[in-house]
């Protein structure tokens, strides 16, 4: 929650009420997304294992990240 513009989280259903369809279908893309983006996470920690314990400034984890992804999608031909 408060996290900002650039996440996403599902909406939470009101008290005695229902969600609409809408947000019904808005909670199903974000889970969607999700799974997608924890499987590329415990891929990444799995196959490197320098990321699985890493204290370094979160910008220089960031490239260390991005350089591992782009190994994976050269190993594994495609995108995550």
């Amino acid at each position: 929650e408060n996290a900002g513009d650039g996440f996403r989280h599902p909406v939470k259903k009101p008290a005695g009420g229902e969600l609409t369809e809408a947000q019904q279908t808005f909670n199903r893309v974000i889970r969607g997304i999700h799974g997608r983006c924890e499987r590329a996470n415990a891929l990444l920690k799995t196959t490197f294992k320098a990321l699985r314990r890493v204290s370094l400034d979160p910008s220089r984890i960031t490239q260390i990240a991005a350089a591992a992804l782009v190994l994976l999608q050269l190993e594994y031909d495609r995108t995550i």
